[in-house]
């Protein structure tokens, strides 16, 4: 698997330099609120209040990495246990009366910041699939691998702010498009900058809207 486009090395090393510090920074002040979201949670519905999926994560030529995305839980506790994984859809019954505040806020991507820090995710990048979308999207979207090759997937992104959470396959075939656009910008330090300027204030315009799902 070859990428169409090349990282600059610059550009990289400034981008994890940036998730170090600003992924600091936000856990310091959010961990102010977390024990507030933590009390809501439980006080609404019972299981743990954060919840961890297995994601996939950056594409190598050799391998393609997993790992375990942390959350705010906002669904009922083994929400999937009969069903196995679906999408969420619009007034998806599983999710909590809290948890559908914390999807709006976005508040429930919060613990995502130790991922970051782990280096695991990004603060900007392609949203991270489930493994078990990720084979039929592989078969049924061209070019949806290589969204990730060599791009660390985000808590927010050019796709997240232009089209919100995926409840279908037709959602997710439009976001390839946002996520290979985005990769593209990592090619100079300019466009890569002038790009996360814009979703950094993009994503500010979502939370104080409560415009998440």
């Amino acid at each position: 698997m070859k990428n169409s486009f090349e990282i600059d090395p610059f550009t990289s090393r400034a981008k994890r330099l940036f998730d170090i510090v600003f992924a600091t920074i936000l856990l310091l002040s959010g961990a102010l609120v977390f024990p507030f979201i933590s009390i809501a949670i439980k006080l609404n519905s019972t299981g743990p209040v954060f919840y961890q999926q297995l994601r996939v994560g950056r594409t190598c030529p050799n391998y393609t990495r997993l790992f375990k995305m942390i959350k705010f839980r906002t669904m009922n506790n083994d929400a999937e246990a009969k069903t196995g994984a679906v999408l969420a859809k619009d007034n998806d019954p599983r999710i909590t009366s809290v948890g559908r505040c914390l999807r709006k806020t976005r508040l429930d991507e919060l613990p995502q910041l130790i991922n970051v820090l782990k280096g695991e995710m990004s603060l900007i990048g392609p949203r991270p699939e489930r493994p078990a979308f990720y084979k039929s999207y592989e078969s049924d979207i061209p070019f949806f691998t290589e969204r990730t090759f060599g791009v660390s997937p985000g808590i927010t992104g050019f796709a997240q702010v232009k089209q919100g959470y995926d409840s279908s396959i037709e959602d997710v075939r439009n976001k390839v498009g946002y996520d290979h656009s985005y990769a593209l910008a990592l090619s100079k330090p300019s466009t890569w900058l002038k790009m996360d300027l814009y979703i950094i204030l993009a994503t500010i315009a979502v939370i104080f809207k409560c415009k998440g799902q």
